[in-house]
């Protein structure tokens, strides 16, 4: 994942956000999705962030800070203990969050660590 999203950095010019890693990591070189799963999930982040999008339109109080991770979330369910999707093996969600998130942890799971 690291490698895709240096080589798309480069060649756009733009930082790749987790949204559209998805969609280069699941599409065939032709552009349709590598399966059917991946084109429902497709089409499910895409119409989350349209929701988000119209929502940051009427709303001036919206935050959009995270909208990617907060979509990820919503469609995909929360991240597993320890992991970060679409950033590959090595990064763990202190280093992509900050050590302050608790983003990544379920909230039944949070009260069992601090019980």
């Amino acid at each position: 994942f690291a490698r895709v999203a240096e080589a798309e950095e480069v060649s756009s010019g733009q930082k790749v956000g987790r949204l559209q890693l998805f969609d280069i990591m699941h599409r065939k070189k032709d552009g349709s999705p590598m399966t059917s799963e991946a084109g429902e999930i497709m089409e499910k982040l895409k119409q989350k962030k349209a929701e988000y999008e119209a929502v940051a339109l009427t709303d001036s109080s919206f935050n959009h800070e995270n909208i990617d991770n907060r979509i990820i979330t919503k469609v995909l369910s929360l991240e597993r203990y320890g992991r970060v999707r679409f950033q590959g093996s090595g990064v763990t969600p202190t280093q992509y969050f900050g050590s302050s998130s608790q983003q990544y942890m379920p909230s039944g799971s949070q009260a069992q660590v601090e019980v």
